[in-house]
């Protein structure tokens, strides 16, 4: 039968209950409970009330059985046409899969030992013009997935299973930094300029002060702000938003965690990471060793530490004081970016970024050493200029945090905004923030500070492919005009 013939059909149904003057878009009953308490606190004879989705639908004479789900689980309704009445019997013919309702009844079980609601009385919730998908598993169509998630995530409890994880999962990093003494803080998501992060932002405009805004590619100058005026633990979680490329590991917008600590340093984030993450996997999944796409990923504490200065020089013969010409022509000469005469700065460390990855082992690796012109808001190892205090951590070839101590002398800062201007020629919109200049001028304390991309961690943690997968409502070219 054809969609247009199904929704036809459901609206002549729709009809007949309105005729027999049955509301379809009833008030839920007043004292209902949620299925999984129903059935958890099961008591022989006991009249309950419930509300859900009907899920099945089986006509035996004068007996209907229907399954009744909603959130907390599924439960089985026995409606039997000499107890309801025969003319609430027949209306619910005009009852199918998909549409909402609630009931009353009393509950017993059945030969089989099934939790059933005999049911005395019913309402119509929510009228369905259409139907479900009947086989939705075995779509091919990953997009049709995630553009209509609602019913992703009716036909398969796995997928709701993930979000699910991932609420817990965000639940425990809040709590884990909450016991800490952390004060959880909201920053603004529009700002004048944009900064805190390498990115291209998306731009928008305020109409009542009729000036540009940028949606913020990260929240950091705001909450080294807050060190400033004297919160001394701070974090946020946050979206953030970045004007690129789509990929399995990328979506414009995304959430990430961002903590900073004053007095302390990179090797202290590096602990606090590293903690935070190992008691995150404990709680909730009750252990350290995870199956990702088929390999083992083993956050048994202590993770692995290797240096970015020393991986570069064995890859590429690249060393830190190599100007951005060099840098260029030496990963030519080892076989990357040949086509590529006018890379960035940033652009030349995504590239190494890149292809390191490819290479990083699936258990968790701090990657330390980090090139100052590449850190405009790390502090500099003390013994070398030329490094900064700085972690990125991977995790299955994935960066999943980023860590410095901060740089905190604002004369140096303005010279690293400058200097970066000056070296990024796709920067001709981009100016400094010469308020949170201003700011440091005002004294910050030594800080170390973390970033954590929530997404790629959930994606980690259970064993998904896609950020798309642990993102309920990923962004997606838009639909042609005309297709379903």
């Amino acid at each position: 039968m054809e969609l247009e013939e199904i929704i036809q059909q459901r609206l002549n149904k729709r009809k007949a209950l309105e005729e027999a003057k049955v509301a379809v878009f009833d008030r839920p009953l007043p004292h209902r409970l949620d299925i999984g308490i129903i059935i958890t606190h099961f008591q022989e004879g006991k009249k309950v009330q419930a509300c859900g989705r009907v899920m099945a639908k089986r006509l035996h004479g004068k007996v209907i059985f229907l399954d009744l789900r909603d959130s907390t689980g599924k439960i089985q309704l026995y409606v039997k046409a000499d107890f309801i009445g025969a003319e609430r019997f027949k209306l619910l013919e005009n009852i199918e899969i998909a549409d909402f309702i609630g009931v009353e009844g009393q509950l017993f079980k059945t030969h089989t030992g099934e939790i059933t609601i005999q049911v005395e009385t019913f309402v119509v919730l929510s009228k369905a013009l259409r139907p479900l998908p009947e086989k939705w598993h075995g779509l091919k169509d990953i997009e049709a997935r995630y553009r209509q998630r609602y019913l992703d995530l009716i036909a398969n409890e796995e997928v709701k299973n993930v979000f699910m994880l991932r609420s817990q999962i965000t639940s425990a990093i809040r709590n884990y930094l909450q016991e800490k003494g952390f004060l959880e803080v909201e920053t603004p998501m529009m700002h004048p300029i944009p900064g805190g992060a390498t990115g291209r932002p998306f731009k928008t405009h305020h109409n009542e002060y009729d000036i540009d805004l940028f949606l913020r590619i990260a929240p950091e100058l705001y909450l080294k702000r807050l060190l400033v005026g004297g919160f001394d633990r701070v974090f946020e979680i946050n979206r953030s938003f970045r004007n690129e490329g789509v990929s399995i590991k990328h979506n414009p917008e995304f959430t990430m965690l961002e903590v900073y600590a004053a007095y302390a340093t990179m090797d202290s984030m590096m602990h606090l990471c590293e903690s935070m993450i190992v008691s995150v996997a404990q709680q909730i999944f009750g252990t350290l060793q995870f199956n990702y796409q088929g390999k083992t990923l083993d956050l048994t504490p202590p993770w692995k530490r290797v240096s970015f200065a020393q991986l570069v020089k064995l890859k590429f013969g690249i060393e830190p004081q190599d100007s951005h010409s060099q840098m260029l022509d030496k990963l030519k000469k080892a076989g990357f970016a040949q086509d590529k005469d006018r890379l960035t700065r940033s652009q030349i460390n995504k590239v190494i970024e890149e292809t390191l990855e490819k290479d990083m082992e699936t258990n968790p690796v701090f990657v330390t050493d980090y090139y100052t012109v590449l850190c405009p808001l790390a502090k500099t190892k003390p013994d070398n200029p030329l490094l900064t205090e700085r972690f990125e951590l991977f995790m299955a070839g994935m960066e999943v945090a980023n860590a410095y101590s901060e740089l905190n002398d604002p004369i140096e800062q303005k010279r690293r905004f400058e200097e970066e201007l000056q070296n990024d020629p796709e920067a001709k919109e981009k100016t400094i923030d010469l308020d949170y200049i201003i700011a440091l001028e005002h004294g910050m304390p030594p800080a170390g500070g973390l970033g954590i991309g929530i997404d790629r961690l959930v994606m980690l943690l259970t064993n998904q492919a896609s950020i798309r997968d642990v993102i309920l409502f990923p962004l997606l070219r838009p639909i042609q005009e005309g297709k379903n």
